[in-house]
């Protein structure tokens, strides 16, 4: 007996708890590496942004200290300011120092171009961005008044792609640390969801052995949180198991006390039958006693079937179920061919109780022999759903309007034909009883003869 698996497609189905608990782990860490990634990046181009704004203020406040306005107005500086970058050409970083009708002094980086001296326009420090010599750049300005030469102009620059280009670096940075980080979150969620749920993957594997009928009771070891649950159904299967077995016992005493007093009943009414004054009397007891064997047969079969259906771990084999019923019917119908066709490799177990598979493949099989001119044809194929079985005669067939009829207890196309007319409705109750689709019709091939389907969940 091959072993049960849960399929795959199952565990990671939409609405498994697996699929459900990653999802929220995705959510959540989505959310909160997203979050990270937004605040961090955030507060760093803030925090850098202010530390280029201040540098610029101090240097601009340091170069105002620097430049002095000589007796003639010419601008001279003490000494270069302090930080070395304004020396470097089109380093971005520029100043510059205007009088109106004197010469501009620039600083050794700015060797083309100019800086927008209106950015100095009160002795107020400002800033804006302006257009630099090599960009964008961050500005600031402010005017000092010197006495006797007039209004110095201080404007002091810095690229806006310098400051750009710090913030995306640490902005890659940052996203590649935190996507390694969330892939690392991801990865452990998807061991703890695989890890910690595999008890629940032995527990659905147990369900599927028992109702497949390899195992009769759940197996394995489980935690604590549900080993309560396993022992509590393994104790429902035992009382499940008892009770069908009980409902058995009962059923064949049902059937014996009954059967007894009928046929006291029968052999008074044939002999009062050999009366003249008595025959219509006894012919109506006859008549009712049959029609009470009948309904006790018929009673019994599904009660049984019912009862079958409803027992946990309950399976066949459609090829081992049949070599006896096919013995059985090629000695009922000795002048009709019975021939099986599986294909190789076919797994042909069914969730079914064995005598109740043996009973409805009995009575479909007999069905067919009697009507059959010669040749009996048995059949079965995977489906999507489970397993289809069919039984095809090269009988006279039967009219699509009479194939409800046909399952109806008595119903007997022919009188003259052997049988009680109880079993197709049987054979119907048995399928019912455990979830199976029977269905009569003409044969696939357009010959003549009957064609008998019936689809058979594994699950």
């Amino acid at each position: 007996m091959t072993t049960t698996r849960q399929p795959s497609h199952r565990r990671w189905h939409w609405r498994s708890l697996r699929v459900r608990i990653l999802l929220a782990t995705l959510l959540w860490v989505a959310l909160g590496i997203g979050g990270i990634w937004y605040s961090a990046t955030r507060l760093f181009a803030k925090h850098v942004e202010a530390s280029y704004h201040d540098e610029l203020e101090v240097h601009i406040k340091e170069l105002a200290g620097l430049v002095k306005v000589g007796p003639d107005g010419v601008l001279k500086m003490d000494r270069p300011l302090s930080d070395p970058r304004y020396l470097v050409p089109l380093s971005g970083f520029y100043w510059q120092v205007s009088l109106h009708g004197h010469e501009t002094i620039r600083s050794a980086s700015m060797t083309r171009g100019e800086l927008d001296d209106r950015v100095a326009h009160d002795s107020t420090i400002h800033h804006h961005i302006e257009k630099g010599p090599t960009g964008p750049t961050i500005t600031y300005g402010f005017i000092r008044d010197v006495p006797g030469a007039g209004e110095v102009h201080y404007v002091i620059a810095t690229d806006e792609r310098l400051l750009d280009e710090t913030i995306a670096s640490f902005t890659r940075e940052l996203t590649l640390w935190l996507t390694a980080l969330a892939a690392a979150l991801v990865a452990t969620g998807f061991l703890v969801v695989t890890i910690g749920l595999r008890p629940l993957d032995r527990l659905a594997n147990a369900t599927a052995r028992l109702r497949s009928g390899s195992a009769c009771r759940l197996e394995g070891d489980y935690p604590t949180e549900i080993e309560p649950l396993v022992d509590d159904l393994n104790a429902f299967i035992e009382r499940s198991h008892k009770t069908v077995e009980r409902a058995r016992v009962e059923a064949g005493n049902l059937a014996h006390a009954l059967r007894t007093p009928l046929a006291v009943i029968t052999d008074e009414a044939e002999r009062l039958a050999q009366a003249e004054r008595t025959s219509a009397a006894a012919q109506t007891l006859l008549e009712q006693s049959q029609v009470m064997v009948q309904q006790i047969d018929y009673q019994l079969a599904r009660a049984r079937s019912a009862a079958s259906a409803r027992s946990p771990g309950t399976a066949s084999r459609i090829d081992s179920v049949l070599p006896p019923i096919l013995s059985a019917m090629r000695r009922l119908h000795p002048d009709k061919s019975f021939d099986v066709r599986l294909p190789e490799g076919l797994d042909t177990t069914v969730p079914i109780e064995p005598v109740d598979l043996s009973e409805l493949l009995a009575i479909l099989l007999d069905n067919a022999g009697k009507w059959a001119r010669g040749h009996v044809l048995i059949g079965a194929a995977d489906t999507p759903d489970g397993l289809l079985v069919q039984i095809i005669d090269d009988g006279p067939g039967l009219a699509p309007e009479l194939a409800a009829e046909a399952f109806r207890i008595g119903t007997r196309f022919d009188p003259e034909m052997r049988g009680s007319g109880l079993g197709l409705a049987i054979a119907h109750d048995i399928a019912e009883a455990y979830g199976l689709r029977i269905a009569l019709g003409p044969r696939g091939d357009g010959q003549s003869g009957l064609e008998v389907s019936l689809e058979i969940d594994r699950a």
